[in-house]
């Protein structure tokens, strides 16, 4: 399916890091590409989908473990074929007229990944094509499945891993590759890249990934908590002896396998920018607003047939490909290895990355881990020393997979090293360079931290939210700056339950910019797109470098410049009366004591240009969607699932989500899905009007939101 090379063995589990990471940073990326201009900001979105088998008869629902069967139906489909073909990976795709959307598979073999045809543009009728194109992709994912099968958009499969046969067709777990007590081998998707993935994570780690999730202590709920569907008694492998040696918490969920976190689903946004300047912004702007938007979106209350008392995927992801060594994650001294490494691979941000001039010293991290050896070739090669340090904290990871013939010669005019070590950094926004072999891509950030949602209505709102948000940063010099740990630390608090209404985030109390300071006496000049890069004397400066620079004595202490806030206060304001407050709400004005609100600020930049009055209504319903669910008026699906749960007949009280259940569970997330059930947390308000600071009202005639 995908191209067949063997893998390059591996010690240990450790690929050739020299090796590979020096040739990776030897190729000429960034003089071939540091000066590449698109004409506008394109986008796309990615939808992940579960692909389910229902059993009606028995009220039972599986996993279909049949991805690489509908994407050979997709392919063979002629009326497909004649409209260009969906299906990269079996036949040559062409773009032409109405394009239709691309399928891909993913690492579980009971998904399946789809996105529009084409990059989106910025234009409003682009964004009101979101949804039904989200809606056209799931129908013809359906229409080349058997009838049984269903496209659905649940972050995790409720009971992925329990001990019955929740996947078909079935197959005993414990396989060579994840060795794990609950899952099968044939659950990921054959091609040697994943398993072999798997397989070096695990080696390399010198035991199985460990992910524990804290049990969610419902009234009837054992106590203490012992996952009772752990054997202790399992020798097939060496590494069956990780429970015996304490790898199953008390009081958690316990898992083994990489499928448990890369089996998860999610809505993830590409943004390619204008130049790189532009596209550096982005990715230091939008990065604090990585845990809000996950905490906004939390859909995962269930694991492995249990509720846990976190809502949110992102955790279990990071633990799942959780690569490092006892020494790296400071469990013993260090002697074969270089660093202890205190996060995951998949992790939140460490870096910011903008020559900006509001990047102040005390917002980066004192301690990042960086390979000094990289960071001095880049800048050699002419990297400015901010963006040299953020490659070479990213090569400080091994690569996991590496292609035999990839360590036997070098070819510049490819990228395959880097992208090797780029792809297998998961962390919750991702810069990447231009391709080396495609002259029409430019440089592009990735949105990666929401939860997937049940409906297209939810997935395209939170879609066009992010690009609105773009266009209001870089329209109105944005500046949303926190320390990096302090983002961190708001990805913790995003997976508490119900972190959406009863938490609060650090964030920034002012984020308009302030005419009267400039940093380092560097001014900003805007480059075209509202963002701004430091220059001194008209000349771009490459030597900026937050890190080394001295500390500016004319600012504020950094600690004055954040406060926490509720989600709600984010997203809709922290007054009631900040819709009318033009104190609050135009980037004009600095003196602010209050934060205004995302969708205030929305509301300004949409008032600002000639949209539409039908337009805007239609984005509105978007817009309420977010501002409501904020506000509490409307649910996420982690707390409607969890009460889903709780009320159904079949629930006992003590955190366990049975068969039964469970295809309950999904009948009715279909039903959300096409409409036939009503639930708490979807509502399109056809009637609603969004009200900047809060909530929706009801429409009245003279709104005029016609069509």
């Amino acid at each position: 399916m995908l191209e067949s090379r063997l893998t390059a063995p591996s010690q240990s589990g450790r690929n050739p890091t020299g090796l590979a990471g020096g040739k990776a940073v030897r190729k000429p990326l960034w003089r071939r590409a540091k000066g590449k201009e698109r004409d506008a900001l394109l986008w796309g979105d990615e939808i992940e989908y579960l692909v389910v088998a229902v059993d009606d008869e028995h009220k039972k629902v599986r996993l279909s473990l049949r991805q690489a069967d509908i994407l050979a139906a997709l392919a063979k489909d002629e009326s497909l074929q004649q409209q260009g073909g969906c299906v990269p990976d079996l036949q040559e795709v062409e773009r032409n007229g109405d394009t239709l959307p691309v399928f891909h598979p993913e690492f579980g073999r009971f998904m399946l990944e789809a996105t529009p045809g084409k990059p989106w543009g910025i234009g409003f009728k682009d964004l009101l094509d979101v949804e039904p194109n989200m809606k056209w992709r799931r129908i013809i994912a359906k229409d080349h499945m058997t009838a049984n099968e269903f496209p659905i958009t649940l972050t995790t499969f409720p009971r992925l891993g329990a001990k019955d046969d929740f996947i078909t067709p079935y197959y005993p777990p414990s396989g060579e590759k994840l060795r794990s007590q609950f899952l099968p081998d044939e659950i990921a998707n054959p091609h040697i890249r994943f398993p072999t993935l798997a397989a070096n994570i695990r080696a390399r780690r010198g035991r199985k990934v460990e992910i524990n999730v804290p049990i969610f202590k419902d009234e009837k709920t054992p106590w203490p908590f012992h996952d009772p569907t752990v054997d202790y008694d399992l020798h097939k492998w060496p590494e069956d002896d990780d429970v015996r040696n304490g790898a199953a918490k008390e009081g958690h969920v316990y898992m083994d396998g990489m499928a448990f976190g890369m089996g998860s689903c999610c809505l993830q946004i590409t943004f390619q920018a204008k130049n790189i300047t532009e596209g550096r912004t982005l990715y230091d702007q939008l990065s604090p607003l990585g845990p809000i938007l996950m905490a906004l979106t939390a859909a995962t209350p269930i694991y492995k047939g249990f509720l846990v008392d976190t809502d949110v995927r992102w955790n279990q992801i990071s633990a799942s490909v959780d690569d490092r060594t006892a020494e790296e994650l400071g469990e013993t001294p260090l002697k074969n290895d270089r660093w202890r490494i205190p996060k995951s691979r998949y992790a939140s941000n460490s870096t910011y990355i903008a020559l900006d001039p509001r990047l102040r010293k005390e917002y980066l991290d004192p301690d990042l881990v960086i390979d000094e050896d990289v960071k001095a070739r880049l800048v050699q090669g002419g990297m400015d020393p901010l963006l040299a340090t953020h490659f070479a904290h990213l090569f400080i990871r091994d690569p996991i997979v590496i292609f035999s013939e990839d360590l036997q010669s070098l070819d510049l005019s490819k990228t395959d090293h880097f992208e090797n070590l780029q792809s297998t950094n998961w962390q919750h926004m991702r810069f990447k360079p231009p391709p080396a072999d495609n002259e029409s891509i430019g440089w592009r950030v990735e949105f990666r931290p929401m939860e997937i949602q049940m409906t297209d209505f939810e997935n395209a709102a939170f879609a066009v939210f992010m690009v609105l948000i773009t266009r209001a940063v870089l329209s109105f010099d944005l500046n949303f700056y926190i320390p990096i740990q302090k983002v961190t630390e708001n990805m913790q608090t995003a997976h508490k339950r119900n972190a959406v209404l009863e938490e609060r985030f650090w964030f920034r109390k002012n984020p308009f910019p302030d005419p009267q300071h400039h940093h380092n006496s560097r001014t900003p000049t805007r480059n075209g797109s509202g963002a701004s890069t430091p220059h001194i004397n008209g000349e771009h400066d490459d030597t900026f470098d937050p890190a080394t620079a001295p500390a500016d004595t004319n600012l504020p202490p950094v600690e004055s410049e954040y406060t926490l806030l509720t989600i709600n206060e984010i997203i809709n304001g922290q007054s009631p009366s900040s819709s009318s407050s033009s104190s609050s709400t135009t980037p004009e004005t600095t003196t602010t004591t209050l934060f205004p609100g995302l969708l205030p600020l929305l509301d300004t930049y949409l008032s600002s240009i000639n949209i539409p009055l039908s337009d805007r209504c239609k984005l509105n319903s978007y817009l309420s969607l977010i501002s409501r669910r904020a506000s509490g008026q409307l649910k996420t699906p982690a707390t409607w699932i969890r009460e889903f749960v709780r009320a159904h007949d079949r629930y006992a009280g003590d955190s366990v989500v049975g068969p039964e259940l469970e295809f309950d569970l999904v009948k009715a997330v279909t039903g959300i899905m096409d409409g036939s059930v009503e639930a708490g947390f979807v509502s399109r308000e056809e009637d609603e009007v969004f009200v900047a600071g809060g909530g929706a009202r009801k429409k009245h005639p003279d709104d005029d939101c016609g069509e």
